[in-house]
């Protein structure tokens, strides 16, 4: 300020150098209340409050500057009389009036709060502030990325022929960088998994970044469009920066037909812009380091509706058939569903046999829907039924695989739309089950 004393503009400036310098503050707020400035001085009072709360000159010092009565002293404590008896100055006289009796009033904290929470701001922010104003999170990636996992291919029940296409065509090379570096394999890939729903693949997604013990980023459809024109583009882009700064990271696009249809059957500009930015980074052109230690993984039930330019070598040129869960899955899910329920004599066997065909969803609908049938009974009867093979059995009969619909839709493309041998997994299976 203009007026401000030479004294006073330099112990404001050492105030500031030392905040917490209670004295100090103290001996600045009497020079502000000598010169008639209560209300810098009430505030100066509370900031010293705040950083020693329990200190008695500024408790005082805040009573004076808000032009309050100090509390009265307590009574003086009554001397025992000497040898020549009372003296002077203990004997109460005319102009000195008797103490009061009690306690002496206390500072009303709350009050005082109140006149002065429009003067002192608050100590601390709730979110650390950057020089542009913008919270310190706003630099960390928007995008989740789940840390290396615990889950493996041994976590996987069953599906032997779906872990050693994926150990042969995907795994090893990465698992062996001096064999990588022999013959040249770029440390990046892609691999379309396609199947009925239901049957496991985002779980082998996961399995699969644990078996490399890289992070693992999923991405939909809800993550990627945007009402503002060019936002969706800048979304994909951003998901595989990030994946590039987590890498070795696995970016795993689910339900890819939605994120990555046919162009030429799309009507709509703004998803075609989808596509072809999905195109751009899995080529790594927008990232001058490419994709290394990228790994792209993709999931979806009808591969035939996946634009073509996505399949082509060196993007998702690697497609894995995941089939409904085979006997060893089924018995290992059956387990798993089943293991906090009260279950007796339950024969997995009988109840393998009679879910062929099942998905993995569709087992968890067996072992729920048996569950509350025991339930009911339970509640009728007023005393507890265990889950039985019978419930078990029964449940599994009213049930239809929901794989049946697919593979009904999926036995036309193999047979008049196998281009390139894209379907012979399926065409196989087809035949095994006697189904062509």
């Amino acid at each position: 300020m203009a007026d401000e004393s030479p004294l006073i503009r330099s112990l404001r400036a050492a105030v500031a150098a030392a905040p917490g310098d209670v004295p100090l503050r103290l001996h600045f707020a009497e020079l502000l209340l000598a010169g008639g400035r209560n209300d810098e001085a009430v505030a100066e009072a509370a900031v010293a409050l705040q950083h020693a709360p329990g200190d008695a000159d500024a408790r005082a010092l805040m009573v004076r500057a808000m032009g309050m009565p100090p509390a009265p002293a307590a009574a003086p404590t009554e001397r025992a009389p000497g040898p020549t008896g009372p003296t002077a100055s203990s004997a109460p006289t005319e102009s000195s009036p008797e103490p009061p009796v009690g306690k002496a009033p206390a500072f009303d904290w709350d009050a005082a709060e109140q006149q002065v929470q429009d003067v002192v701001g608050p100590r601390f922010l709730e979110e650390p502030q950057t020089a542009d104003g913008e919270g310190a999170a706003g630099d960390a990636d928007a995008w989740d990325v789940d840390a290396p996992g615990a889950v493996r291919l041994a976590d996987v029940g069953g599906m032997d022929e779906v872990k050693d296409r994926l150990e042969a065509a995907f795994l090893a090379p990465m698992r062996n960088p001096e064999l990588r570096r022999l013959y040249g394999k770029s440390l990046r890939g892609g691999l379309l998994l396609y199947g009925p729903p239901g049957c496991g693949k985002t779980f082998i997604a996961r399995a699969v970044a644990g078996e490399l013990g890289a992070n693992f980023l999923t991405v939909s459809l809800s993550d990627v469009l945007d009402m503002w024109i060019g936002a969706s583009e800048k979304n994909i882009h951003d998901i595989f920066e990030t994946a590039r700064r987590q890498a070795p990271c696995v970016v795993f696009l689910d339900e890819l037909d939605a994120l990555g249809a046919k162009r030429s059957r799309t009507h709509h500009s703004g998803l075609r812009n989808v596509v072809n930015q999905l195109l751009t980074e899995l080529d790594g052109i927008a990232s001058g380091a490419g994709n290394e230690g990228v790994f792209v993984l993709a999931a979806t039930n009808v591969p035939w509706d996946v634009d073509i330019a996505l399949r082509r070598p060196g993007r998702l040129d690697r497609t894995l058939l995941v089939l409904p869960p085979d006997a060893t899955a089924r018995e290992a899910i059956l387990r798993y569903h089943l293991r906090e329920r009260p279950i007796e004599a339950v024969d997995l066997g009988k109840l393998v046999k009679a879910t062929e065909d099942f998905s993995g969803a569709d087992l968890a609908h067996v072992c729920e829907s048996a569950a509350e049938a025991a339930l009911l009974d339970s509640a009728r009867s007023g005393s507890v039924r265990l889950i039985t093979t019978k419930d078990l059995l029964g449940a599994a009969k009213q049930i239809k695989p929901s794989t049946e619909p697919w593979f009904a839709a999926a036995r036309n493309v193999a047979m008049f739309a196998n281009e390139g041998g894209l379907y012979d997994d399926l065409l196989a299976h087809l035949k095994r089950k006697r189904k062509l």
